[in-house]
């Protein structure tokens, strides 16, 4: 769906075995000397009308007061848009509706898919451009970026230098939301960074269909799809959720929202959740990243 990393930078599957300097990261080496084209290549632009509602759902009311504090009017970046620009229309509708004069922008790494998208820019207020994860803003920083479903063909070991470099482009207290979801938007898992790093990780899910709160696990960011094992902390806690969901059964009777929110109740007495019953019942969970860390 989005922009990606340059081979020969971040860890694509194409430098495996590939030696690096020691002390020497891809992404300083990317930094060197003037960027001559943006930082990636195409990727297969696959996106849907309404894919991104929930983590959208949630950014609004994540950094909503923080969007009509700032001054100048704050900027947003939807990352790797994909070949149509559904996401990025949608994502400026929902942060219009918090601040009137936010400055949205679409950036692909494909031409034609940013000439694709020239028509339906609003300018100066939703804007399409090629680039990457250089995240071209002629000198502005993003109060948001927004990168779904940009990581998971990459290696594990290109997630640091990608987030480090993308809260670089960040405004202070702005905020990376990365993250993957399904096809339709039904199961979504996404980190939030500050510029300081990550901060949260978010579980949300269409919870008519949702068999169990594993089932989310395939929709992991690819900072912690690899670590779901048996003894490291995000399996324990997915094996502690369904566990609390099960036993959450009977309140089935009065609502899947009712079990969903009796079993996080369960769950705050085993993991820090950040949320409350407000966002359980909007079908999310949030925990500190710290709880999950690899």
């Amino acid at each position: 769906m989005a922009a990606s990393f340059d081979p020969g930078s971040f860890g694509h599957p194409a430098t495996r075995g590939a030696t690096v300097p020691p002390g020497t990261t891809g992404a300083r080496r990317a930094s060197k000397g003037p960027a001559t084209r943006p930082v990636g290549t195409v990727t297969r632009g696959t996106t849907n009308t309404n894919r991104l509602r929930r983590m959208d759902r949630w950014i609004v009311h994540t950094l909503g007061a923080r969007l009509r504090a700032a001054d100048p009017p704050p900027v947003a970046v939807d990352l790797g848009y994909g070949a149509a620009p559904w996401t990025a229309v949608e994502l400026y509708g929902r942060l219009r509706a918090v601040r009137s004069d936010i400055r949205m922008v679409g950036i692909e790494i494909e031409p034609a898919r940013v000439a694709a998208a020239l028509p339906y820019a609003v300018p100066p207020a939703l804007t399409f451009r090629r680039g990457g994860f250089e995240v071209p803003l002629d000198g502005a920083s993003a109060q948001l970026i927004r990168a779904a479903n940009v990581l998971r063909q990459y290696e594990e070991e290109a997630v640091e230098a990608v987030w480090e470099r993308l809260c670089g482009r960040l405004a202070p207290g702005g905020l990376l939301v990365e993250g993957t979801c399904d096809e339709i938007g039904r199961r979504h898992v996404w980190v939030a960074l500050g510029p300081e790093g990550p901060r949260t990780v978010t579980f949300a899910a269409r919870l008519a269909g949702l068999e169990r709160p594993s089932d989310l696990a395939e929709r992991l960011p690819k900072a912690l799809i690899h670590h779901n094992v048996p003894g490291r902390p995000v399996h324990t806690f997915l094996a502690d959720f369904d566990r609390a969901w099960a036993a959450a059964a009977p309140y089935g009777a009065f609502g899947v929202r009712q079990r969903w929110v009796a079993a996080c109740e369960a769950l705050a007495g085993q993991w820090p959740l950040v949320d409350a019953r407000g966002r359980w019942r909007q079908g999310e969970v949030t925990l500190p990243w710290s709880a999950l860390a690899p």
